[in-house]
């Protein structure tokens, strides 16, 4: 049974920072892409960042880019998002997920997911 917990969100005032870990078990992460994705209330998932199976390719989203980034330890079987100068609207609901196959930013291509960890950025 393949696992994937988030850890790390939190409460944080604007212009702060969050470092976001997921660890998997059940499967190797090492010859897969993963990804990061969000939910706010009231809206739907939106992409966030991947991660290529060789940690120089990567994606992001346009509000995020600049900001956040990505990384992975394959010897740790974990993906990190490293997120700076946080804003009001990055508040959500953070989601790893584990990819199938090429880099993408639609969430039909991943097919496992964590629990997901919750992110406020508020003054």
């Amino acid at each position: 049974q393949v696992q994937l917990v988030e850890s790390g969100g939190g409460f944080v005032q604007p212009g702060g920072s969050l470092r976001l870990s997921c660890v998997v078990s059940g499967r190797t992460i090492s010859l897969n892409p993963m990804g990061w994705f969000r939910q706010a209330p009231g809206k739907e998932r939106e992409f966030v960042s991947a991660i290529g199976y060789h940690s120089f390719l990567t994606s992001y989203s346009d509000s995020v880019r600049g900001r956040f980034t990505i990384s992975r330890d394959n010897a740790k079987n974990s993906v990190y998002l490293q997120s700076n100068n946080l804003k009001p609207e990055d508040t959500a609901v953070y989601y790893c997920a584990f990819g199938r196959s090429s880099l993408s930013a639609s969430w039909s291509d991943y097919d496992y997911w964590g629990q997901g960890t919750q992110v406020t950025v508020s003054s």
